[in-house]
């Protein structure tokens, strides 16, 4: 279903940006500016020891600060586009998003400024992030949890919902974060149903966010899978990937965690309509439902950005 194809031709001949060849990227350098000064500001202590998981840390007014400037950043060096978002929800639910480009990966920024504008900085929504920079990289876990992040784990995502709260998750963690660039137009959950499981549950539907674009952030030459296997990345980091790419300013940058700039590709995203998850729902089941409604998403998302 999913042709290969070849990245060095694919990165010389543009096929994928003819239709934005005329969009210059610009860097919105005033909203940078704020940005790194928030984000350099959310990232110190507050005098009480850290707790990866208490949600009482998420601060209104940082979320309201950053999403306009988030916004300026992702049109203007991104080329953001979107559609779809009269079908972002007003009562609670799970979003599920595809994941690309790893730490730095452009489309998390991108669906946190749509999702903010739609909702407003005062209702309630969190997103998962991997238990290691949240409970183990303290200044990033403390910024990432002032604007919604917690600690990934099922007692997390329910607690979220029970308290009438949204959820946004990446089920496919460093799987889709960090596959080949040749697959970069795939969504990979993998074998994984968790995001299905917390929905069904807690009664509240899926809206699936496809997320096209963005994984030519970086050029992603290996997966890295046996060079995780043989640094026992699972074992005390819970990555099964340690990726090889091209990104600048570095020219190949090895493993998970190496920050980089986003090249200026645009991005699209698609919000798809709510997705109802009964209670008697076989968890396999409805994960490939997803996954397949996602995936005619992008294909149809790749096909609009020839």
């Amino acid at each position: 279903m999913f042709a290969p194809t070849d990245a060095a031709a694919t990165i010389a001949q543009g096929s994928e940006t003819h239709a934005h060849a005329r969009r210059l990227p610009t860097v919105p350098l005033g909203a940078l500016r704020r940005l790194a000064r928030h984000a350099l500001h959310a990232t110190r202590s507050d005098g009480e020891p850290f707790d990866a998981d208490r949600l009482d840390k998420r601060d209104t007014a940082l979320v309201a600060a950053l999403e306009h400037d988030l916004g300026a950043l992702s049109r203007a060096w991104l080329g953001l586009t979107v559609e779809g978002e009269e079908h972002i929800a007003g009562r609670p639910c799970v979003y599920v998003a595809n994941h690309n480009g790893g730490i730095m990966g452009p489309d998390l920024f991108c669906t946190m400024h749509v999702l903010w504008q739609r909702l407003g900085a005062h209702t309630p929504l969190y997103a998962m992030a991997h238990d290691f920079a949240m409970a183990h990289v303290h200044p990033l876990g403390r910024m990432l949890q002032r604007i919604g992040g917690l600690r990934a784990t099922p007692d997390n995502a329910r607690r979220v919902l029970d308290s009438g709260a949204s959820l946004l998750v990446y089920p496919g963690g460093d799987l889709d974060a960090y596959r080949h660039f040749e697959r970069r137009n795939e969504v990979v959950f993998g074998q994984r149903t968790g995001f299905v499981k917390i929905a069904r549950d807690a009664g509240v539907p899926i809206v699936p966010i496809v997320a096209q674009g963005a994984h030519r952030s970086a050029i992603i030459l290996h997966e890295g899978e046996w060079i995780a296997q043989a640094l026992g990345l699972t074992r005390w980091s819970r990555l099964r990937r340690f990726p090889i790419a091209v990104a600048l300013p570095w020219g190949i940058a090895p493993g998970p965690w190496m920050p980089y700039l986003p090249l200026p590709f645009p991005i699209q995203l698609r919000i798809l309509p709510a997705l109802e998850v009964p209670p008697d729902s076989a968890l396999t089941v409805v994960r490939d439902e997803v996954v397949a409604r996602m995936q005619t998403a992008m294909d149809s998302l790749t096909e609009k950005a020839r």
